[in-house]
């Protein structure tokens, strides 16, 4: 399938809501899969932005964020939320439910941290950039 993403600003004679279109339908590859193999896409994702928390390491944390969520997870923002006392490590996480959207996949686990055996909920939306897989909305409650 042919990209037409670089086209939408140029003088072509394509008019951009086909262009558009073809973006949309080319961002849709991902959502479109089976749910096994986008939970074999997304999972390592999570786990290596769960493992930045974990270790204080905000380039690891935030290395799977689009740059909307990178503008939110500064690494000052990322030292308040783990500066919290006691400090709460990220432990299991069970996959509840996938949820597909137009253009997004919303997934929700259920998340065990070290501190408590309380069962919290760790909601994300996963888009597609550019043939990449991104966290664009990641909450643990």
């Amino acid at each position: 399938m042919e990209k037409k993403i670089d086209r939408i600003n140029s003088n072509c004679s394509v008019p951009n809501e086909l262009i558009f279109y073809q973006q949309k339908e080319f961002s849709m590859i991902f959502v479109e899969r089976e749910e096994d193999e986008i939970l074999r896409v997304v999972e390592p994702i999570m786990d290596n932005c769960l493992n930045g928390s974990n270790e204080d390491n905000h380039a690891k944390h935030t290395r799977d964020f689009t740059e909307r969520m990178r503008k939110i997870v500064t690494p000052e923002n990322l030292r308040l939320q783990l500066s919290k006392k006691p400090r709460v490590f990220f432990t299991e996480r069970k996959f509840i439910k996938l949820f597909r959207r137009q253009d997004s996949i919303g997934i929700i686990w259920k998340q065990f941290i070290s501190t408590s055996n309380d069962e919290l909920m760790n909601q994300a939306i996963f888009v597609e950039r550019n043939e990449q897989i991104f966290i664009d909305h990641c909450m643990i409650c």
